[in-house]
Parts: structure tokens; sequence; C-alpha cells
């Protein structure tokens, strides 16, 4: 048996016997567990009137939703990405910069592709995730999904670094003396995309957490 399963055990076992959980918690730090693992266990079954313990809602893993999730974020992934690129084409179209100017047929055929990208996965995108908040609408018990869950940590922390790279390449443009028009709608582009995606699954994050 797993040192896991013994805590998960012997929690249960002494709640059914009627141990207090300040009893219990004195017990196991007598015996060497760590606080965490402590207040895991303890957390694991719910504070209430009731003749034996009575388990919370746990996270749960799904193959189903693994693939289903999985395919919602890289068509989200792949629509920021072809959003931003197909902005900063724009904005090499409209803002002049001899210097650091592309070939015509290059950014055309960029500029096609992206296009091709954003018309393949924005409704992509769009229909997964209105049929997600749909279903956790019916069942918000969902929302505890562990793939859920990881894949949109994920996607925060991938949105923060893009955020703080934004951030210094600004900085690093600005005592370099480069900080032109075009790179500051560029820098503002990066920000704007990922700083949306940041807001959107900040607020699925405490909602999921508040569900838990």
């Amino acid at each position: 048996m797993r040192p896991s399963d013994q805590l998960a055990e012997f929690t249960r076992d002494a709640l059914a016997a009627g141990k207090s959980r300040d009893d219990i918690r004195s017990a196991l730090e007598r015996s060497g567990w760590a606080p965490n693992e402590i207040a895991e266990a303890l957390n694991a079954w719910a504070d209430i009137d009731f003749p034996t313990p009575v388990p919370r809602p746990r996270p749960y893993v799904s193959a189903r939703e693994a693939f289903f999730y999985g395919l919602m974020f890289a068509a989200l992934a792949m629509t920021a990405w072809h959003l931003v690129a197909l902005l900063h084409n724009l904005i090499d179209h409209w803002v002049a910069d001899p210097l650091t100017e592309n070939g015509g047929r290059y950014a055309l055929s960029s500029t096609r592709w992206s296009i091709a990208a954003l018309i393949v996965f924005t409704p992509t995108f769009l229909v997964l995730n209105r049929r997600t908040v749909q279903a956790t609408k019916a069942d918000p018990g969902k929302r505890r999904s562990g793939v859920r869950k990881w894949l949109g940590y994920v996607t925060l922390f991938l949105a923060s670094i893009t955020l703080l790279g934004d951030l210094m390449a600004v900085i690093y443009a600005l005592l370099s003396g480069d900080l032109t028009l075009r790179f500051i709608l560029k820098a503002v582009v990066v920000a704007g995309v990922a700083g949306a995606i940041f807001a959107y699954f900040r607020q699925e994050a405490e909602d999921a957490r508040d569900a838990a």
C-alpha cells in the first residue's frame, strides 16, 4: 500500500471512529507526516455532521476530455499565433520602414497562411469552447477535470511568459533607441492577445477553484 493510501485510510478510519480533526492532525504530526500531507488528507473529507465520513469531490482525469481539451487548446494556440502574425504583417504594410522591409512576396505568402489558419482554427476553438461552457453549466462537476485544470494553468503560464517577454523587449528597445512606431504597435498586439487569453483563463481557473 502506498503511503498516500495509508494516510487516506487512517484519516477515514479515525473520522469514522469519532476522532476530532485536531486529534488526528496532532497524531499525524507526531508520526512525522508533513503539514501539507495532513491538510490534504483531512480536506478530502467534508467537515459536516454525519454518522460516517463524507468525501469531498475530487479532480478526475478522462481520456475523452484529454482529447477534447487538447484539441481546444491547440486551436487556441494556432489562433493566437496567426492572429499576431497577421496583425504584424499588416503593421509592416501600413507603417513603412525601409531599413527592415520584408520582401513583398514573403509577406504576402505569410499573410495568406495566417488567414488560412485563422479560418480553420478560430471557429474550431470557438465551437469547442462554447461546448465546454454549455457542458459545465449543465454539469458543474466538469470543472473538476484534471486535464482542464492542467491545460488551463499551462495556458496561463505561457501567456504570462509572453507578457513578460513583450515588456522586456519594449524596455530593451527603449534603452537601445530602437523604439519605433512599428515596434510599439507590434508590442501592443502581442500584449493585447496574450493579455486577453490570460484574463479569460484566469477567470476560468478561479471558477474551477470555487467549484472544487
